[in-house]
């Protein structure tokens, strides 16, 4: 079979394969390492199929949930030399801000420098995330940051985000990513990055005048209420869009939320990263989800997200993203209950609720295997670990995510990337998919991929491949649907 008709008929395959089938019967050891390596980590790295099989699946998801492995030295040292990914927000941000102020008929020796500092921050934050998916031994770790990072998704690509997404990454998301929910949403409420992407730094009481400062270069655009981190607090964040809350609800809290910003200057030069100011926040009474608000200060939006944390409405809603992203995309609705009742009982802990998830019946249920197609993230971060290929050029990487449909950072809208199969299964995209398999395989050496691999490879996929040339079976691996799912 030569490559292009390999190409051709993965694609084929892949398309007409929603989900592998339903095995009838409980689920091998070796299976079930495989299923839990492709949950609840980024795919098995060599051996790592016979070591999970070895210590039993639920030591395995015991010491994932606990994350307390030490980092490789070889990683430890790489994250330690990227400046963007270590380096407090504001002085990211002051570097960022000295080169954007240059004006497009400066000197080409400054438009080269300004291109050299924007790369590094960018490639910089990429890599830390990257490097970190692929070579950290806590794997549900940073499964968890990806599910977090999508569910309070903040866009690279605006303005002065591009500076602040690492400290979001490292600093509102990763130290809470199996924690308190309470402590996440404050974390994120309070971040700079998200105070900017969705404008609550401009929003002000209605009839405030600012005085016409500038943060950092920028005037605000307007002055004013504005609503669009409220809407999303509570229709993506929390409640979840069909929980009963109104537009006016919407309103108040948009007012109790007046007052949230962060000054830029003052975060460039004290790395100051979030202020309440008093003047701009709206005086009044309020009333929001039926409960009457007296007017306050900062204490206003404290109260919306102590309320907003422990409503039975987040506990389901949040109980069926996690069960979506690791179960199936229709997960069952006994065990979203299930979890959004530990939610409540545990007070928000997101262990708990993983725990109870991960060692239900139905995470290890046979028509769970396979039953996830992987986002291009998933997919390259899978990649690389089956093949043991280190990711060196985070350049290149980055541009087969771009090229996949999911470049990294690089969800514009709130609600962040898709996780189910319908976002991502199309021809088109498969054939890219393959075209990155294709690209890889020729350093690999397709007999240890497979060991690798190990059960999650059909018996089916693993006599089409063996009946092939030897130059293609990396490749075919890699884009076999079997591979495409976890």
């Amino acid at each position: 079979m030569t490559m292009t008709r390999w190409i051709a008929a993965a694609a084929l395959m892949a398309s007409a394969t929603a989900a592998v089938a339903a095995t009838p019967t409980p689920l091998a050891p070796e299976q079930a390492a495989a299923h839990v390596l492709n949950r609840i980590a980024y795919g098995p790295k060599p051996g790592d199929i016979e070591r999970v099989t070895q210590m039993g699946v639920q030591r395995y998801i015991d010491e994932q949930l606990n994350a307390a492995a030490p980092l490789p030295p070889a990683l430890t040292g790489r994250l330690a030399s990227l400046d963007a990914a270590q380096q407090p927000a504001g002085e990211v941000l002051r570097r960022f801000l000295a080169v954007r102020g240059m004006a497009k008929n400066e000197s080409d020796e400054d438009k080269a420098r300004r291109r050299e500092v924007v790369t590094a921050i960018t490639q910089q934050t990429a890599e830390a995330r990257i490097a970190r998916a692929v070579d950290s031994p806590n794997q549900l770790q940073e499964v968890m940051v990806d599910f977090w990072f999508n569910h309070f998704n903040v866009f690279s690509g605006k303005g002065v985000d591009r500076a602040l997404v690492a400290s979001y990454e490292r600093d509102a998301i990763r130290p809470y990513a199996m924690g308190n929910f309470r402590d996440l949403l404050g974390a994120t409420a309070h971040h700079p990055a998200m105070l900017y992407y969705l404008d609550n730094w401009v929003s002000t009481a209605n009839g405030y005048v600012p005085r016409g400062k500038k943060q950092g270069g920028q005037k605000a655009k307007s002055s004013g209420l504005n609503e669009n981190y409220a809407r999303e607090l509570m229709e993506l964040h929390t409640m979840g869009v069909d929980s009963g809350y109104t537009q006016k609800d919407v309103t108040e809290l948009a007012r109790m939320l007046t007052g949230w910003t962060y000054d830029q200057r003052e975060l460039a030069a004290r790395n100051r990263t979030f202020a309440f100011d008093p003047a701009r926040h709206d005086r009044d009474d309020k009333v929001w989800l039926g409960r009457r608000i007296k007017a306050g200060g900062q204490e206003e939006g404290e109260y919306a997200l102590d309320v907003l944390a422990m409503l039975p409405a987040t506990a389901h809603h949040l109980s069926f993203q996690l069960a979506q992203y690791f179960v199936q995309d229709q997960p069952p609705p006994a065990l979203v209950d299930r979890m959004a009742k530990s939610y409540l009982d545990s007070k928000g802990d997101i262990r708990t609720v993983l725990r109870t998830m991960l060692t239900s019946a139905e995470f290890m249920a046979p028509e769970a295997v396979g039953a996830k197609f992987k986002t291009p993230y998933q997919y390259v971060i899978s990649a690389a670990r089956a093949s043991a290929a280190p990711v060196t050029d985070i350049k290149q990487t980055m541009g087969v995510l771009n090229r996949l449909g999911m470049p990294l950072y690089g969800c514009q809208t709130p609600d962040g990337y898709k996780n189910t199969q319908d976002a991502w299964l199309n021809p088109d995209a498969l054939s890219r998919r393959i075209g990155f398999a294709t690209m890889l395989a020729p350093a690999l050496d397709a007999q240890a991929l497979q060991a690798t691999l190990g059960g999650s490879i059909s018996p089916k996929t693993q006599l089409a491949i063996a009946g092939s040339p030897e130059p293609l079976r990396a490749a075919m691996l890699l884009g076999s649907p079997d591979f495409m799912q976890r």
